[in-house]
């Protein structure tokens, strides 16, 4: 019996292009699956703004250029703060209780895996700031710090600004977050490492410092990212104490010319801040999961 030699070769040889046409093909039913959802999903939404009876008087109060505008710059006329100038408000008190909540998370996190005698009280101590500033809700947290230091009338403590008693509730719950996170990394890593170094005849305090702290803070980096994420967020909450920062000058917008429009650009500021942070956690994160996956 004879073969077709054609035919043989054609057999033979595997369909190099397979692979490609695959990808492609793949690539063509993902981009479809994202325009048929991309149209559901914008049409919900012009369904919402413009189909709907209430749609028009939704775009007056939530999304007119105009008065977004106006928010934005302010106007001294009408006794309007602009938006942009709390900007800066928010800035530095995020920046400033991040330093502050990774010092004293630090801090707090050292004490509680420490297994000194001499440190038992504080142990002890740090275990129930823990469990108290994780229980009790932030924003009780910021009134209670807020109204609380001015009426103790205990020297200069009782004479700041309402940013910097935003500063302190926010550093008193966060760093209570934080402690708990570092203490997991420095959980995670493994006993090996602290043997290894004890072997080398390092000290408790050059361990931590320098085997066992920087393994856990590489791990829990990008939960630490999320938790400033939520930091920078919660600076808002600080509007209740008075503060002037962007969502205390939306609302005192809203109160004074009756729209919400500034309400949106306070949450657009926000979204501009927080969305590169994740973005960048994510890239964090996937790159912490392949370096996993080659090491194992």
């Amino acid at each position: 019996m004879t073969l077709d030699p054609d035919v043989a070769s054609s057999d033979a040889t595997p369909n190099l292009f397979a692979p490609r046409r695959s990808r492609l093909l793949s690539g063509r039913r993902g981009l479809v699956a994202a325009s048929v959802s991309s149209i559901i999903v914008f049409g919900a939404l012009f369904a919402v703004l413009f189909a709907t009876s209430g749609g028009a008087t939704l775009r007056a109060d939530f999304f007119s250029p105009h008065q977004m505008w106006l928010a934005w710059t302010g106007d001294p006329r009408l006794g309007l703060l602009a938006i942009r100038d709390g900007i800066f408000t928010n800035v530095w008190m995020f920046l400033l209780s991040e330093v502050l909540v990774l010092s004293f998370g630090l801090v707090i996190a050292w004490i509680r895996i420490t297994q000194s005698s001499v440190l038992l009280p504080f142990r002890m101590m740090a275990t129930a700031y823990t469990d108290t500033f994780r229980g009790v809700p932030l924003l009780l947290v910021v009134m209670m710090v807020g109204y609380g230091l001015p009426i103790l009338n205990f020297g200069f403590l009782s004479r700041q600004s309402p940013a910097v008693y935003g500063v302190m509730a926010l550093t008193l719950t966060y760093s209570s977050y934080v402690a708990e996170v570092i203490r997991a990394g420095i959980f995670s890593v493994p006993n090996g490492q602290l043997l290894a170094a004890r072997s080398l005849g390092l000290t408790q305090a050059s361990t931590m410092r320098l085997v066992i702290l920087p393994q856990a803070i590489r791990t829990v980096i990008p939960p630490l990212l999320n938790d400033f994420i939520s930091l920078q967020k919660d600076t808002a909450l600080v509007s209740v104490l008075g503060a002037v920062e962007v969502t205390r000058a939306a609302q005192i917008f809203q109160s004074t010319v009756f729209n919400e429009s500034g309400l949106v650009v306070a949450a657009m500021f926000f979204l501009v801040l927080t969305i590169p942070m994740t973005r960048y956690t994510d890239h964090l994160m996937a790159r912490d999961r392949a370096r996993r996956l080659v090491g194992s």
